[in-house]
């Protein structure tokens, strides 16, 4: 019996080194074609990144050693082989904009990011979720067209349409919210000398910090942009929630449920919704995913000093390894939260363990 359980114990340490090698080999072949899609971005782009460095005005010779130095003499594959080798360390090159180094500039706007989509997150997932949940149960009512209603509306208007609206109705005529940036200008000066950053998300650091007029300048900032967003996440993930509810609903196991006098909200809030939990991870770690890599529109009306902005600006001024930079960054995220949202899968699923 002891030499059984020796082999199963050296079958399951197998099977589990099997399963990680397995993951870690899909995550490196999606980054490696991840990079391989913004190389050939970055060159089918009809921008020359030497003349971007140089400028128009220098001699041939400062633009051929502009381009050995970058690499750009060798040939496409020797190209993409030093790409994958610097991206691979962390060198994304320097912008053009700030002089910096790109991967400092990224870890310096994408906390503000971050923090605009995970709150947007939790507000679509708040409000989306329930909502969802109570049109299912009554298909065809008027909550169910209400929620319908509201999904559709969401899907309808553009962002950067609501978003002006927004600032225009709740700033600028109301003054019940904080205008464009992440603070007031008189509190940037108060957070320069009172706040030591140590996350990058203002309401945490102010948090921490105790600064709480800070705080709440920051808060009257973020609530509206975080609610543009908020918004257009509960338009998708209540029409998913619902969705998969109603084929919950219809299962056998809700009709025995029923006819053996579970109560109702049992039924509907914790076993159909349980089971839909598993589908509805998914959905919520790509809205998230979607939101970090889709508030350009939302970080250019709102001045919100996050990657999409960056992204924009170094478009703009033909900065394309801020760009590209960026751009691998978003695409990190994604391959990370659809790895999250596996692991997770598997938890909530015990099929999707065997």
């Amino acid at each position: 019996m002891a030499a059984g359980r020796m082999a199963g114990g050296a079958g399951a340490a197998r099977d589990l080194l099997f399963r990680a090698a397995a993951v870690t080999g899909q995550l490196a072949a999606t980054f490696l074609g991840l990079l391989a899609v913004t190389f050939v971005i970055g060159r089918v782009i009809p921008i020359d990144p030497v003349l971007a460095i140089v400028g128009e005005r220098a001699t041939e010779a400062q633009y051929e050693a502009a381009k050995e130095a970058l690499g750009l003499n060798e040939g496409i594959l020797t190209q993409f082989a030093i790409y994958v080798r610097d991206a691979l360390s962390g060198d994304f090159g320097t912008s053009l904009l700030t002089a910096n180094p790109v991967l400092e500039d990224v870890a310096r706007v994408f906390p503000a990011t971050l923090e605009l989509a995970t709150i947007a997150t939790i507000i679509g997932v708040a409000l989306g979720v329930p909502a969802g949940v109570v049109a299912a149960t009554k298909p065809g009512g008027l909550t169910d067209q209400i929620v319908r209603l509201v999904g559709l509306m969401g899907y309808s208007m553009p962002v950067f349409w609501l978003g002006l609206m927004g600032l225009l109705v709740f700033y600028g005529q109301l003054g019940w919210v904080g205008g464009p940036g992440r603070l007031d200008t008189t509190y940037e000066f108060m957070f320069e000398l009172d706040v030591t950053p140590v996350t990058g998300a203002i309401l945490i650091d102010t948090a921490l910090a105790g600064a709480w007029d800070i705080f709440l300048n920051a808060l009257s900032h973020i609530v509206l942009p975080a609610s543009v967003l908020g918004y257009y996440s509960m338009a998708y993930i209540s029409r998913m929630t619902r969705s998969f509810m109603l084929e919950q609903l219809s299962q056998e196991y809700v009709a025995t449920a029923r006819v053996k006098g579970m109560p109702e909200w049992r039924v509907v809030w914790v076993h159909a919704l349980g089971n839909v939990m598993v589908p509805l991870v998914t959905v919520i770690a790509l809205s998230y995913a979607t939101l970090l890599e889709g508030s350009v529109l939302t970080e250019t009306v709102f001045a919100w000093p996050g990657l999409g902005l960056y992204i924009t600006n170094a478009l703009f001024s033909a900065d394309m390894a801020a760009v590209m930079g960026g751009t691998i960054v978003v695409g990190a995220v994604f391959i990370f939260l659809n790895m999250t949202s596996d692991l997770l899968y598997r938890f909530f699923d015990p099929r999707a363990r065997g």
